[in-house]
């Protein structure tokens, strides 16, 4: 089973991107997991809230296969703690199924399109983050969730 971070433009804060090679590098001891980066649209200024995110919504769906399990991080979502989210992926991963697919939607969010083709949500927070920033909080709760399943000495209660 693989894991891929689907992300709207590409990462272009150093620290952000710094954040997001480290949990890269640990996440490579417990499988394969990518980071998609979809290109930035050009000329946003002439086009419609909704008209970006269904642009934006085109090139995420030309990532994602048919058989792949789509999880989109969304406000709207589900909100866990770094426990239970262990445990949701373990389930997931346990059943050896589809390939888990999540995404961080540009600044507007997800089209009609991408939410229809949605298995779930998961909402990091009910605060709002930058969709830069999320990508390095995600990926080290990627991280985290694997240490929990392991034992491994990094999340504390």
């Amino acid at each position: 089973m693989k894991i891929t971070l689907i992300t709207v433009g590409k990462t272009d804060v150093k620290w952000v991107k710094e954040g997001m090679d480290l949990y890269l590098s640990r996440l490579v001891h417990y499988g394969r997991c990518s980071v998609v980066e979809i290109p930035q649209l050009k000329n946003v200024s002439a086009l419609s809230k909704e008209e970006i995110k269904s642009k934006e919504g085109e090139l995420i769906l030309k990532n994602v296969r048919p058989g792949d399990e789509l999880i989109l991080l969304d406000e709207h979502g589900k909100e866990r703690t770094s426990i239970e989210f262990s445990k949701w992926l373990e389930s997931r991963l346990a059943s050896g199924g589809n390939d888990l697919v999540f995404v961080i939607g540009g600044a507007y969010g997800f089209s009609e399109e991408v939410y229809k083709r949605s298995d779930s949500m998961i909402s990091l927070s009910r605060m709002t983050f930058s969709h830069q920033m999320v990508r390095a909080i995600f990926l080290e709760q990627l991280y985290r969730a694997f240490t929990i399943m392991r034992g491994e000495p990094y999340h504390h209660e």
